[in-house]
């Protein structure tokens, strides 16, 4: 199994999320690495919702630019509401492996299935509980993978960011090879 190593950073606001991934796009970093992760909306007075055209995604209500706009940077996402956590919308390669523990009832001690994907792919457990409590206090997680030396550049380009939280695990498994894996075993 193919070893990668992970930043995740957290940020307040969509604002800040957008403009990180903007930056590592800007620094040439490939998009299929990395994945963006938050809740889907919050609750007011207007109609909030989304729905498919084409290939495209779109939605309504406070974060509906925002979202737009992020699904058509990744390559495939999902909208879910998670128990206790709520509406999440997850983009990128770890959309796939959220799928996968959904399907495949991956519990892991009381872990999410946003926290099971996470924990899947070798997160520590602890770390995956502040994620999982980040997303719940409405903050967003850019997530990235890749070699020791990508990260370390990831590292320093989210950091510039100011998030609220960066951390990088290393050694875990890949999120790519973690995918084939599930794909031949389903």
């Amino acid at each position: 199994m193919t070893q990668h190593d992970v930043v995740i950073a957290v940020f307040a606001d969509h604002r800040e999320a957008n403009t990180a991934v903007g930056e590592l796009i800007h620094d040439g970093f490939d998009i299929k690495n990395f994945s963006v992760i938050g809740k889907g909306y919050h609750t007011e007075e207007n109609v909030v919702g989304f729905y498919n055209v084409g290939e495209r995604m779109r939605f309504w209500g406070k974060y509906g630019a925002f979202w737009g706009g992020m699904w058509g940077l990744f390559f495939g996402g999902i909208f879910l509401t998670v128990p206790v956590v709520g509406p999440v919308v997850v983009l990128g390669h770890l959309a796939v492996i959220v799928v996968s523990a959904i399907e495949g009832a991956l519990v892991v001690g009381g872990l999410t299935a946003i926290g099971a994907a996470l924990y899947s792919i070798g997160i520590p457990k602890d770390s995956v509980i502040k994620y999982e409590e980040a997303i719940k206090a409405d903050n967003f997680l850019i997530v990235a993978h890749g070699t020791t030396d990508e990260m370390a550049r990831a590292k320093a380009i989210l950091g510039a960011s100011h998030p609220k939280q960066l951390d990088l695990h290393q050694g875990v498994k890949s999120p790519v090879a973690t995918n084939q894996t599930t794909a031949a075993t389903t």
